[in-house]
C-alpha cells in the first residue's frame, strides 16, 4: 500500500514539474516554453489585430507581426489565443515566450514584464453614436463608459464616471454601442476607425492620449528580449512591418509619430 502511495505521489510531482519546469534554453542563451518554437499569445479578439477564424485559428496585424518576429528568430510561430486581461500573467508565468497582443506599455505593467522596443503607435479615443452630444473627456462625466477587461482604457476615465462596463473584447463594446447600450467606448483609434469601416454607426470624438504597443517578455528572459528588439529593428529597416500594417490599415501605424514630424 506505501509503495503505491509513493508512485502516485512520484507520478504527480513528476507531472507538476514537467509542466513548471518546461523550458529550455537555446544556444543564444534565451528561454523558450518548447525548443524550435515562439510561443506567442493575442486575444483573437481585436479585429484588426488578432481574429479568430471558423478552424480557431488567429489572423491579423498583431499575428503576423508575431509571425515575422519568429521568422527572424528563425523559429516556428505557435499562437496561442488567451483572454486578453490574462496574457500579461501568463508570459509572467511561462505559459507563453512572449505576449503579441497590442500592450500599451504602462509603469503597470512594467512591473510584471518587460516590453520590447514599440512595434506600432495608436491612442486612445472616445467613440459615440451619431447623435451623440459627448465631444469630450468633460462630456463623459457620470456616463456609463464601455472599456476592454485588462485595457488602459478604464483608468483613462475612471476620474470622470463610476459607471465602466467591462468588456472582453473592444470590438464587442463598440457593437454594443452600436445596438444602443452605453453612452460611449474608450478604445483604440484604429480598432473604432475599423469598426466604423465595417459598417457600425458611430462617430469618433476626442483622441485622449498617444499610446505604445510592445511586445511582452517575462523578466529575466533578457537574451529573448535583446533578440525580439533586434528583429523588430531588421523588420523596420527591410520594410516588413509597414508593409503588415499597410495591408491591415492602408496607412503605417509602426512608425513613431514624432520622428515622422521632426
Amino acid at each position: 500500500m506505501k509503495k503505491r502511495v509513493l508512485l502516485v505521489t512520484f507520478f504527480l510531482l513528476s507531472t507538476i514539474l514537467a509542466a513548471c519546469g518546461g523550458k529550455v534554453t537555446t544556444s543564444e542563451g534565451y528561454e523558450l516554453v518548447e525548443e524550435g518554437k515562439f510561443k506567442f499569445a493575442s486575444s483573437g479578439e481585436f479585429a484588426p489585430f488578432s481574429v479568430t477564424d471558423g478552424s480557431g485559428n488567429m489572423t491579423g496585424f498583431d499575428i503576423e507581426v508575431g509571425e515575422a518576429i519568429a521568422a527572424e528568430l528563425g523559429l516556428e510561430p505557435d499562437q496561442e489565443k488567451y483572454t486578453f486581461a490574462s496574457i500579461v500573467e501568463g508570459v509572467k508565468s511561462g505559459r507563453f515566450d512572449a505576449a503579441v497582443a497590442s500592450h500599451t506599455i504602462t509603469e503597470e505593467r512594467l512591473k510584471e514584464v518587460d516590453f520590447s522596443t514599440p512595434y506600432y503607435y495608436s491612442g486612445a479615443q472616445i467613440f459615440v453614436r451619431p447623435d451623440s452630444d459627448i465631444q469630450t473627456l468633460e462630456d463623459l462625466e457620470g456616463k456609463e463608459i464601455a472599456v476592454s477587461r485588462g485595457s488602459t482604457y478604464a483608468s483613462l476615465v475612471s476620474d470622470i464616471s463610476d459607471n465602466i462596463q467591462n468588456y472582453d473584447s473592444d470590438v464587442v463594446a463598440l457593437e454594443a454601442l452600436n445596438n444602443g447600450r452605453h453612452d460611449a467606448v474608450v478604445t483604440d483609434f484604429v480598432t473604432g476607425r475599423e469598426a466604423i469601416g465595417s459598417g457600425m454607426q458611430l462617430e469618433g470624438r476626442e483622441l485622449l492620449d498617444r499610446s505604445e504597443q510592445a511586445v511582452g517578455v517575462a523578466k529575466g528572459n533578457e537574451a529573448l528580449l535583446e533578440a525580439i528588439n533586434d528583429a523588430l529593428e531588421t523588420l523596420r529597416e527591410n520594410g516588413k512591418l509597414k508593409e503588415i500594417s499597410e495591408k491591415y490599415f492602408g496607412e503605417d501605424i509602426t512608425t513613431d509619430p514624432d520622428a515622422q514630424e521632426e
